[in-house]
């Protein structure tokens, strides 16, 4: 937790909290639904919303980066406006046009491969599909860690007549990308290597730097603890950030819309069109890409009809309520 920010106790912590279960337009990491416990406090709204198999360790960071949020805000920015990237889930090549027609204007698409069940020419049917509707976008994968090193090795070959921007987390070791990226040079296979969960989810980030593991790193403001811890990563670590989204509502997209506002460079466009892949949202203002970008704003009001409309369960509100208490507590013993 940045040391900028001062804890508030749990009374505080929950007084104004509200739970929302969002359906999904297509799947999407495996759920059709999202969960999220939005928290306010005296500088606005937070999103605390880590996918639901993560321990508690781990959610505390998130937890962390939704009081950011609500009780201190963010840096200033440098820029005004964040490019940002389409999105494809692993869908079958013949809906990847109909997904495009969602985003307005964005020169990158991000394309989801590796997904368990599928085969590689799921993958490349996809990607192809991608190339023919866009021919002048940039082309990013993400494998999520899906493959080894010789899957991904054999893969980005066969992918890398795309003209691919990167391969995101194409192994889930950082040993393995360090030695799948000494394969690609061998190999003469121009793919770039970015690094998601090897920073997001790592104990210690800097491996990834130390081991010359990747080319580009993947910064998500949530499982770093907030936009300040993110950025201190970024400088630390030394290679070109992608920022990217954890599939949040508008109120955690403006965060991480917070962050690539507030870095020193931004080389590419950033992973922070997601809202359009739920089907609704907590704000009739949704930030979604317009001409290929957001725009760097105050954070759009969240609507209480639509926090009703959308609201979780009351057996999902208790669950969300017990794990807030519990991540809480971890930051309480963390100081």
């Amino acid at each position: 937790m940045s040391a900028d920010v001062v804890l508030p106790d749990f009374a505080t912590l929950s007084r104004d909290v509200r739970v929302v279960r969002i359906p999904l337009r297509v799947r999407f990491r495996g759920i059709t639904e999202r969960e999220a416990l939005l928290v306010r406090g005296p500088a606005g709204w937070g999103e605390f919303a880590p996918f639901t198999e993560y321990a508690d360790v781990e959610a505390a960071r998130w937890l962390a980066a939704a009081i950011e949020a609500a009780w201190l805000g963010w840096p200033e920015p440098v820029r005004s406006l964040v490019p940002v990237n389409a999105t494809i889930p692993a869908v079958p090549a013949a809906q990847v046009g109909t997904i495009l027609a969602r985003y307005d204007g964005c020169g990158t698409v991000k394309v989801k491969v590796a997904e368990r069940g599928q085969a590689r020419m799921d993958d490349i049917d996809r990607v192809a599909a991608v190339r023919q509707e866009w021919p002048h976008a940039r082309i990013r994968v993400d494998a999520n860690g899906g493959w080894d090193v010789e899957q991904a090795r054999a893969a980005l070959s066969a992918l890398a007549r795309y003209d691919l921007e990167y391969a995101e987390q194409p192994c889930e070791r950082v040993e393995d990308l360090a030695e799948l990226r000494r394969a690609l040079a061998r190999e003469g296979i121009e793919v770039p290597i970015a690094a998601d969960e090897s920073i997001r989810k790592a104990e210690d980030p800097l491996r990834v730097r130390d081991l010359e593991a990747a080319d580009i790193i993947v910064v998500k403001v949530a499982p770093l603890s907030g936009v300040r811890r993110a950025c201190q990563v970024v400088q630390e670590v030394g290679l070109p950030a992608v920022v990217s989204s954890a599939l949040d509502t508008s109120v955690g997209i403006r965060a991480g819309v917070a962050l690539a506002a507030a870095l020193p460079q931004l080389e590419h466009a950033c992973g922070l069109g997601t809202v359009r892949l739920l089907d609704g949202d907590v704000t009739e203002a949704s930030l979604v890409p317009a001409d290929g970008g957001i725009a760097v704003q105050e954070p759009p009001p969240v609507s209480e009809e639509l926090l009703q409309q959308f609201a979780a369960p009351a057996e999902r509100e208790q669950w969300w309520r017990e794990r807030l208490r519990r991540c809480h507590a971890i930051l309480v013993d963390q100081g």
